[in-house]
């Protein structure tokens, strides 16, 4: 090396540090590396923080004198104060080298290991170099470390800490505590370094407190929070602070689950994360394990403070923090604990948005995977419970058999997915009915109770759903064994609750079914007794609005119902009553549930004649309203009903009922509200405003631009397939269906539009039609109905494959028939208790089998004395139908479509298609622009109905099929008129229309197309001012079917019907 040390300096750089660990584990403010020359000379780096990684990026040079000492030492500090620094730090590591080698390694940087501290050795990256004397080496020292009294002591102090930290050994504590206590009585109030002096004390107390070698924790509480006080929000120090009184408040929690001391912590969690950086020591080994701590272990609390605390911390756990998903699940448990006591779906819905989120963040080999897949099929299962949709029970039990499979024997939680899963199968044998379902639901129950001995704490669930899988089966099987072995497990169950238990009232409950089923076997007065003791006591357990009390008053209908039918007492029939109408009308249930215990109101109050049927009834169709309502298009809407598939007559039955009353005028109303439920519901939207315009321009301006709205989201919404998109569209959906029924509250507010959107009252039915009638028909059973239905079904096939000839036997029996038992005693009323005039129009509106039967074409084929024939009621009158009779309260164009040329495998050509429309105008345009550009429709083509589902009927177009789905979901404001000349075609949406009953030879059809046209346009003149009428469609056709009667033959006559205005 050239030259002598004495006439050389060396510029040292101290680059960077690695392993950094501090001996007594207490988080540092940053990490400072001292030089010490010799006793007169010190340098000391700037205090850097110290990385998630335990390293430190210094960068800093300072130039050292090597002809003052033959060596140097070289220390790595903790420093536990970000600003003014109360004593030189916690020794990290120490080391002396000589001046040689430093310059061994010359320009390049090399690596400084120094002993280990918790197994790992720290080292410093250097770089050194030898430089001449005339780089100012003076004012790179300073004359040597900080010495005095309050220094010795806190240098001490960390020192002793270390030590009691590694041993354990108490009387390194209290020496510890001994000197810190020496340091903060020299630093008293006012002294800059009181809040360092508090907190050292502090930290050494917390941590005898931790290990329970000091019990004190108040003072110690008492010490961080002076200190935090001393340190506000900006002063270097806060978030140290902050940190330092969260981590005593865990401690704290975690010794005496005082939730107060865990919330606190919460709320000094949000306000901590925000001051944290980033890959910090301090965020990732520090804050992060505090705040997921706080996460992990505070109380579910589900009223809106605890809620919104959730959302706090969630907010601070942005994507890609690994607490997210945590802190995601934490949320979603607290909202789905506030919807089963509120029964709100929007808690629901966002419980279910929140943990598909939790399961996207959490891929395969993620070790909580298994959890968040059970916590996200349990939500399912509940929405499932309250909305009925069959996907949510589907994508559950999917989500639960995955989650089964990451828990394997011997896994922990095996038994709750094992236990969770079966009742995912229950709840799909009860819709399904596949018998493989209930009896693997309760093999697996079997398996989750072995694995959950006595004692276990989660038996008592286990048995209950257990117990729930042999009453499902029993009520299918009927074997008293599986009756009986749920009574024992429900008892056991209960036996395992404690009364503080939020889910003991459903152990209560569902004994007292299974006591109720035994009851109705054995007759055996105290099961019964039980049972309804053990539904009252349930009651008294719940707060008024909690969502399973809707159950609780069904089960009570079922315990006084079961008494009354073996004992007769008309107070347990009154009772009985009174539960069906609290179950049904429960405000926090789901509407299927609310349905359901409706739909059970009607058929009790009609098996036992009691007054409340009516009520009973229309209660069930503002349920079903509202419940369908919340679907956000047609299919859903139609998948909603179909759940209630049980229920198709109850229009019927409601309106037998309110007739057999004496109440003909609420008979209409419940026949009109049953029929036209879904047709309201998707043209609810779309209803004419200029009244209210006129009354009020905002808020028909407000409504309109809402009906747009709410109908744009029901129609994005039909063609998600990505469920969690799906479901947050879903709640957009209501979010805004909720703004719109406001609007229509405020317009109901105002008297003359009192009834807006609401289901006609029969003042409002009578703009269409007269005082209602009640004529009997004593001839006609529904036994025979049902045979006439089925007997025209075959007459028809069989005309089909006739010549055209040839006559019409069977059919003529038949409408002989519908004209003398069916049709006859109503034209004596219209002529003569109505003197309705001849060729009136009459309308209508059949139910039940009625609407399989050519009632327009009914006819008596006699002969009368003087050789004239016998009028038939389409000689009487002119007769349309209607769906209801809402349908008849309501300068054109026109449009034709035509496909006489389907595409492949859709039906044979249609050859006559061409020639007919050559009657009539053409337009190119395709079917769904013709139908919203003109007012007048004419369809030549084919038709097929689906009587499984009616929605999915449609006319054959060349590309694909036009549904009436597609209609009604369509904005057709100016749809007046249709002509259907199609097979099995009878309605379409618009006010007036012309359609088919059955298979139509388009070659027939012909002549009673030419036959309309001719009769509908007969009197239209080419600027006389006079307009195109769809009113005159029913005297048309009824015109055209008597013109054509020697070219065409009867079927194909009849088969042509009118509906509407």
């Amino acid at each position: 090396m050239p030259g002598s040390l004495e006439e050389r300096y060396i510029r040292l750089e101290v680059m960077s540090g690695k392993n950094l660990q501090v001996p007594s584990w207490r988080m540092p403010a940053g990490i400072s590396v001292s030089i010490i020359v010799d006793s007169q000379g010190c340098w000391k780096s700037v205090i850097s923080v110290l990385s998630f990684d335990e390293s430190v990026v210094w960068g800093n040079t300072v130039t050292l004198p090597s002809h003052t000492s033959p060596a140097l030492s070289v220390e790595i500090r903790a420093s536990y104060e970000a600003g003014r620094m109360l004593g030189n730090g916690e020794v990290i590591g120490k080391l002396q080298i000589s001046w040689d080698e430093l310059l061994d390694h010359g320009d390049k940087p090399f690596d400084l290991s120094f002993p280990p501290v918790h197994d790992v050795c720290p080292y410093l990256t250097l770089k050194a170099a030898a430089v001449h004397a005339c780089d100012d080496q003076d004012s790179t020292l300073s004359d040597s470390l900080v010495d005095s009294d309050i220094t010795r002591d806190t240098d001490a102090g960390h020192a002793l800490l270390a030590e009691y930290i590694s041993s354990e050994a108490v009387s390194h504590l209290n020496d510890a505590m001994q000197h810190f206590q020496s340091v903060l009585d020299q630093c008293p109030v006012g002294h800059p370094d009181h809040a360092a002096a508090l907190t050292n004390l502090a930290y050494a107390r917390l941590e005898g407190y931790i290990q329970n070698h000091l019990q004190d924790i108040n003072t110690t509480t008492s010490l961080f929070r002076e200190s935090l006080a001393l340190r506000p929000q900006g002063h270097p120090d806060h978030t140290s602070s902050l940190y330092n009184l969260i981590r005593a408040l865990n401690w704290r929690y975690s010794k005496e689950s005082t939730a107060v001391y865990i919330h606190e912590s919460a709320q000094l969690c949000c306000k901590l994360l925000p001051l944290c950086p980033e890959r910090t020591y301090l965020r990732s080994i520090g804050v992060d394990c505090a705040v997921g701590y706080v996460i992990n272990n505070l109380p579910i609390d589900a009223s809106d403070e605890g809620i919104h605390l959730r959302r706090n911390i969630l907010e601070l756990c942005p994507v890609g923090q690994q607490l997210r998903p945590k802190a995601l699940d934490k949320l979603a448990w607290a909202l789905s604990i506030r919807f089963q006591q509120c029964g709100n779906i929007d808690d629901i819905d966002e419980t279910i948005q929140l943990r598909r989120e939790a399961v996207f963040l959490c891929p395969e080999g993620y070790s909580d995977r298994g959890s968040f897949l059970n916590n996200l099929a349990f939500s399912l299962v509940i929405r499932f419970d309250k909305q009925g949709k069959p996907n949510d029970l589907d994508e559950a039990i999917t989500l639960y058999e995955e989650s089964l499979h990451l828990r394997p024997v011997g896994h922990e939680s095996r038994n709750f997915t094992l236990d969770n899963l079966g009742g995912a199968l229950v709840a799909r044998f009860n819709q399904r009915g596949d018998i493989d379902d209930i009896t693997r639901a309760i093999s697996l129950g079997r398996e989750a109770l072995t694995l959950c001995p006595p004692g276990h704490p989660g038996r008592d669930t286990i048995l209950n759903n257990l117990a729930l899988a042999l009453i499902t089966r029993y009520n299918k099987s009927c074997v008293s064994e599986d009756l009986n072995e749920a009574i024992d497990r429900y008892r056991e169950s209960h036996l395992l609750k404690r009364l503080d238990d939020p889910e003991r009232h459903v152990t209560l409950y569902s004994l007292s079914g299974a006591l109720c089923s035994r009851f109705t076997h054995t007759r055996k007065n105290g099961d019964v007794e039980e049972a309804i003791q053990l539904c009252q006591e349930a009651l008294a357990s719940l707060p008024s609005l909690h969502p399973d009390k809707s159950k609780i008053y069904g089960w009570l209908r079922v315990a006084y119902l079961s008494r009354y039918r073996i004992q007769n007492n008309f107070v347990d029939l009154s009772l009985a009553m009174e539960n069906s109408r609290l179950s049904s009308n429960h405000p926090t249930e789901g509407f299927p549930d609310r349905i359901i215990h409706a739909y059970k109101w009607t058929i009790a109050a009609e098996q036992h004649r009691d007054g409340s049927a009516l009520e009973a009834y229309s209660t069930f169709f503002e349920l079903l309203d509202a419940h369908l309502a919340t679907r956000s298009s047609a299919t859903a809407r139609r998948e909603a009903a179909a759940a209630f598939h049980y229920a198709r007559s109850l229009p019927v039955d409601a309106a037998s009922c309110a007739t057999r009353s004496g109440n003909l005028r609420h008979a209409v109303e419940l026949v009109e509200q049953g029929r036209g439920q879904q047709w309201s519901l998707a043209s609810r939207l779309k209803t004419p405003v200029e009244d209210l315009e006129s009354a009020n321009p905002q808020l028909a301006h407000d409504y309109l631009e809402l009906s747009k709205r709410v109908s744009n989201a029901a129609q994005s919404s039909a063609t998600m397939i990505n469920r969690a998109a799906a479901d947050r569209a879903a709640t957009e959906y209501r979010r805004l269906t909720r703004q719109w029924e406001a609007v229509v509250a405020k317009i109901r507010d105002i008297r003359a539009f009192s009834r807006f959107l609401l289901p006609p009252s029969y003042e409002d039915l009578q703009a269409a039609a007269r005082d209602p009638l009640n004529v009997p028909l004593p001839s006609v059973s529904l036994t025979e109905l049902n045979n006439l239905k089925d007997r025209f079904a075959r007459a028809i096939r069989h005309a089909s494959v006739m010549g055209q000839k040839v006559p019409r036997n069977d059919l003529i029996v038949l409408l002989r028939t519908v004209w003398e038992e069916i049709m006859l005693p109503i034209v004596n009323v219209l002529q003569h208790d109505l003197k309705l005039q001849l060729r009136s129009r009459i309308w209508l509106c059949p139910t039940a089998a009625f609407t399989f039967i050519p009632l327009h074409a009914a006819h008596p084929f006699q002969t009368k004395a003087d050789g004239s024939k016998e009028s038939c009621l389409e000689d009487l009158y002119i007769c349309s139908y209607t769906p209801t009779l809402s349908a008849l309260r309501v300068t054109p164009s026109f449009a034709t479509i035509g496909q006489g040329q389907p595409g492949a495998g859709k039906g044979k050509a249609l050859l006559a298609v061409d020639s007919e429309l050559e009657l009539v105008h053409n337009d190119t345009s395709s079917a769904l622009e013709a139908l919203e550009e003109n007012t007048w429709v004419h369809l030549a083509c084919h038709g097929k109905q689906d009587p499984t589902q009616p929605y999915d009927s449609h006319f054959v177009m060349r590309d694909e099929h036009l549904t009436l789905l597609d209609i009604m979901e369509k904005d057709i404001p100016r749809a007046e008129f249709a002509f259907l000349s199609a097979c099995h075609t009878a309605f379409s949406g618009f006010k007036s229309v012309i359609g088919t009953l059955w298979e139509v030879n388009d070659a027939v059809a012909k002549h009673v197309v030419e036959a309309f046209y001719k009769y509908m346009f007969m009197d239209l003149k080419d600027g006389a001012g006079v307009v195109m009428d769809c009113s005159r469609a029913a005297w048309a056709l009824n015109c055209a079917t008597h013109a054509v009667k020697t070219k065409v033959p009867l079927e194909q006559r009849m088969v042509f019907i009118h509906i509407g205005v």
